[in-house]
């Protein structure tokens, strides 16, 4: 069968859902061997899939394991995706926010691979934070408190899982068919009733191009709907990396330094614009800008603060740490990098300090690659911004002493204009 199918799809032509969810059903089975389906899968990337062909390819992922069902919850269950970025720590904001204003928020997100970040890995540095929780345990913390952000079970899109190791080893992970699918195939089996989706655009993110960036909403917005879910999705720029903060223990702690109302105004607009966009989703507000503004309030009155603290709670971590952050260990090697000359900031290359911050250990290289959630940097200024000559511009967290080459790169990613 998959040769048949490898050489339709080699020649352009389309596939049948039968054929799809039987390829998908025999490859979970190892009934296909990883070669095969490598061919196939570089086919995909040359042809492409047409949206009936997407919307099978997603259906047999979902299916090929366990589906949630949230629908005996008293509400409409919210969700949110980001296709990755640099300092991207929004879903550690957005919950709680939007708990806070009424939501009911079932969140399952995944680990750091490369120079993007994961969200499981940054809640792992609240000391205690579980993330591996049973499905029971899952919807039984959303009936109560309405908010939590837990890790991908293993018994969940199987074949996901198996073909996502395959992309990222034969160069097709960057193809739309198969990255709308993958994202969406998750989501689906997630549960939950409205979807957001911030799809990210620039040199730290997969798609280059605004353009890209908006055919990909599209697609995974179209099969959505298939599915009859509530999808948005929000383009955003990831020329330059989100906030100040980069880094697992550095990026709650700007989470929390924003819950709190303040944090840097480019993050905070970010997570007030999607928690606006979910709640009107959700019905909880007449429109976005109403989202928006109970948003704001649930940031200035604390409550969202207050929200962060009982999910973390409800996950085994030490809420201590979440309302005295100083507690937080840090790293052993702490040195400020002055600009070299006086300008104008023209460029923070995201995808350049995605990858020192992963040299320094906040990062995996490889898939079983520890993590030091103490490491980081922490910039201090915005493209646009002016500085003077030897004004600190980041804060570098290691656990080491900088090597000269690593600090020459860090100034290849700054560019300043006199």
């Amino acid at each position: 069968m998959i040769i048949e199918l490898i050489e339709k799809k080699k020649r352009g032509e389309a596939l049948s859902a039968p054929e799809i969810h039987a390829m998908i059903h025999a490859y979970v089975n190892k009934e296909i061997a990883d070669y095969q389906m490598s061919a196939f899968l570089m086919a995909v990337w040359f042809q492409g899939m047409n949206m009936d062909e997407m919307i099978a390819l997603c259906d047999a992922m979902m299916h090929s394991g366990e589906v949630l069902d949230l629908s005996d919850l008293d509400g409409v269950t919210c969700d949110k995706h980001s296709t990755g970025g640099v300092g991207d720590k929004t879903s550690i904001v957005l919950v709680p926010l939007v708990a806070a204003c009424g939501g009911i928020v079932a969140k399952m997100s995944g680990r750091g691979l490369g120079h993007t970040g994961g969200t499981i890995d940054k809640l792992e540095s609240i000391p205690g934070f579980q993330t591996e929780v049973a499905p029971s345990d899952f919807k039984r913390q959303v009936r109560e408190i309405h908010a939590a952000i837990v890790g991908q079970s293993s018994r969940f899109v199987v074949a996901d899982q198996m073909l996502y190791a395959l992309r990222d080893v034969t160069a097709t992970v960057d193809s739309l068919p198969l990255i709308a699918t993958s994202i969406l195939s998750k989501k689906l089996a997630a549960g939950s009733d409205v979807i957001l989706l911030d799809v990210k655009y620039g040199e730290g993110a997969f798609m280059k191009t605004k353009a890209d960036a908006q055919v990909l909403a599209d697609t995974m917005c179209a099969i959505g709907a298939h599915f009859q879910r509530k999808v948005r999705a929000v383009i955003s720029d990831m020329n330059e990396p989100l906030g100040h903060a980069i880094g697992n223990t550095l990026e709650v702690l700007e989470a929390i330094d924003t819950l709190q109302g303040r944090g840097p105004d480019d993050f905070r607009t970010l997570c007030i614009e999607e928690a606006g966009i979910l709640l009107a989703m959700a019905d909880l507000a007449a429109d976005e800008s109403e989202g928006r503004q109970r948003a704001r309030s649930a940031l200035a009155d604390g409550s969202a603060f207050a929200m962060l603290c009982q999910m973390v709670e409800a996950q085994g971590g030490d809420v201590r740490y979440v309302k005295e952050p100083q507690r937080f260990a840090k790293a052993p090697y702490i040195k400020q990098l002055p600009a070299l000359k006086e300008g104008t900031i023209r460029a923070l290359h995201a995808r350049s300090f995605g990858e020192l911050a992963m040299e320094l250990g906040a990062g995996r290289k490889c898939k079983g690659d520890r993590i030091d959630p103490r490491v980081g940097i922490v910039l201090h200024h915005k493209c646009g911004e002016t500085v003077a000559a030897d004004t600190c511009i980041a804060t570098i967290h290691a656990n080491r002493e900088l090597s000269e080459d690593w600090i020459r790169r860090f100034y290849e990613a700054v560019e300043i204009e006199e």
